[in-house]
């Protein structure tokens, strides 16, 4: 795998995420939980092992916990440099407002995309094609939600058509939130001011002539931006769907405990499942995987769980059974209860699967 230890990224860190509120209410979306970590973790994961260890964090929702949990990055061997904005300034405003740390080709990633792009071999063909601009491609059935990109058979980028009704777009490429830029296309982004790369920069470089290439992949690519995708996350790593160099040795049958867990006798596990630090799991306990459950949780007798995440100090009262469940930090549920197809918080209780 070729290095990238000369490049810098740029990581769209973002906001709360409508679709994934109230659990965001407290924290940026790229900090939720995937398997006991903060998903930002895994996005320097990701970055590190092709060798980029220089990382820029464009924030502007909740900074101080990001700047808190990361600090300057020593603890995860890179280095992390926090641009705050006053006011969003949207995805391209953001890399602007990071600027004056780039001088060279450098890579621009959503905080809340997970992936399993070859970043490496990206940049290979940005550089051999001489782009402005490459944009990362993945194709999906449905594009109601996304931005098709039009290539020529060269692979640069023809029009861009946001959110297509049926038959309006010839391709089902999307943009994938990946960038492989050249600085001076920051140039023509207004200082201080909210602006896009989909509906803003991107196309104004085409109106400009200047060489934008899609780069399309196969690969795993997911937006944790609703619950039922975030679900889909946790148990597609715990499933070996895909992989990340945060989890070693994961061949979807695996069981992963956290210190002092207290496991009794006769619960039942089948993975495979994560059990955080200090979890209290009492006499009947029937957990059956894929299932992720936080540090301080307590799972009183009798209790069934499949199929759910549960963050951290969470109580489950005897005999209640979950199944399809996210359930927030510091709720606890009643003995009893059935909870199927829910996202649970102290503040409220919505469907999973609207």
């Amino acid at each position: 795998m070729a290095s990238l230890s000369r490049l810098k990224a740029v990581i769209l860190v973002g906001g709360p995420g409508t679709r994934l509120q109230p659990l965001t209410n407290y924290m940026p979306k790229s900090m939720v939980p995937v398997l006991n970590k903060p998903f930002m973790e895994y996005t320097i994961a990701y970055l590190k092992q092709f060798g980029v260890e220089d990382m820029i964090l464009a924030l502007n929702y909740l900074p101080d916990v990001i700047q808190n949990s990361f600090g300057d990055g020593s603890r995860f061997g890179v280095r992390l440099t926090c641009c705050v904005e006053n006011s969003p300034l949207g995805t391209a405003g953001a890399v602007k407002n990071t600027a004056t740390y780039l001088s060279s080709t450098f890579i621009v990633l959503n905080g809340d995309v997970f992936t399993d792009l070859d970043i490496a071999d990206m940049v290979a063909f940005h550089r051999n094609k001489g782009a402005r601009a490459t944009i990362s491609l993945h194709r999906v059935e449905d594009l109601s939600a996304f931005g098709a990109v039009e290539t020529d058979s060269d692979q640069r980028v023809k029009r861009f058509i946001e959110k297509p009704r049926h038959g309006e777009a010839t391709t089902n490429w999307i943009n994938a939130g990946t960038y492989i830029l050249e600085p001076e296309v920051l140039e023509h982004v207004p200082a201080n001011s909210h602006y896009m790369f989909e509906e803003g920069l991107f196309p104004r470089l085409l109106e400009l002539g200047e060489p934008v290439y899609g780069y399309p992949y196969s690969g795993y690519w997911l937006d944790v931006g609703n619950p039922e995708k975030y679900l889909s996350l946790n148990c597609d790593l715990l499933l070996s769907k895909t992989s990340s160099p945060l989890i070693r040795d994961s061949n979807g049958d695996r069981i992963y405990y956290d210190k002092d867990v207290t496991i009794h006798p006769s619960a039942r596990i089948a993975a495979p499942a994560v059990i955080g630090s200090k979890c209290r799991i009492s006499q009947g306990v029937h957990i059956k995987g894929p299932v992720v459950i936080g540090p301080d949780c307590h799972l009183k007798e009798g209790v069934s769980i499949e199929n759910s995440v549960l963050w951290s100090d969470v109580y489950i009262g005897a005999n209640a059974k979950l199944k399809q469940c996210i359930i927030g930090s510091n709720v606890s549920i009643e003995p009893n209860s059935q909870i199927d197809n829910r996202v649970v918080t102290p503040l409220q209780t919505t469907p999973l699967f609207p």
